[in-house]
């Protein structure tokens, strides 16, 4: 066997990260059939916002022109969640909002209830600005994510 890594002809790590956003859906369909959340779970999904598909309201984007995460926990409505997108209604300032994001545009998936995450591989274009990790919209204070927890983070790296 030899040392040097041959170049795949399989996307294996496209076919891993869209398997991984499909759990987002999942959990996010679970929310919308239920109606509401179990328990003390809540979600922070961060996403870009200049992604194909996305749409939301356009001080949003002048306010994170590259990435945000928005919370759903208390103050949501409307939840709609499709194959490749989901839509939710949102509080900004006291001022609602319906975003519509696609699952390949969210870089981040956390419920801080049982101490879950994962994160997505950001296809980075040159002189992107730099992310934010703050929540947008009207919600409680930044979650922490301790080591040792569930998260999982998917880099696929070539051996050259």
């Amino acid at each position: 066997m030899s040392d040097a890594s041959a170049d795949s002809l399989i996307p294996y790590d496209e076919i891993v990260q869209e398997a991984l956003r499909a759990v987002v859906g999942r959990v996010l369909g679970e929310v919308e059939r239920g109606g509401v959340l179990p328990g003390n779970h809540h979600f922070y999904i961060t996403f870009k916002t200049g992604a194909a598909g996305v749409d939301i309201p356009a001080h949003l984007i002048q306010r994170f022109p590259d990435e945000m995460t928005i919370v759903i926990q208390n103050r949501f409505w409307d939840l709609k969640v499709e194959e490749e997108q989901f839509s939710v209604g949102l509080s900004f300032n006291q001022v609602p909002a319906k975003l519509v994001i696609p699952f390949a545009a969210v870089t981040g998936f956390v419920d801080p209830a049982v101490n879950f995450a994962l994160q997505f591989q950001a296809q980075a274009e040159e002189g992107e600005p730099e992310s934010t990790n703050t929540a947008g919209n009207d919600a409680p204070a930044a979650v922490s994510v301790e080591d040792g927890s569930n998260v999982v983070s998917v880099d696929f790296t070539r051996k050259k």
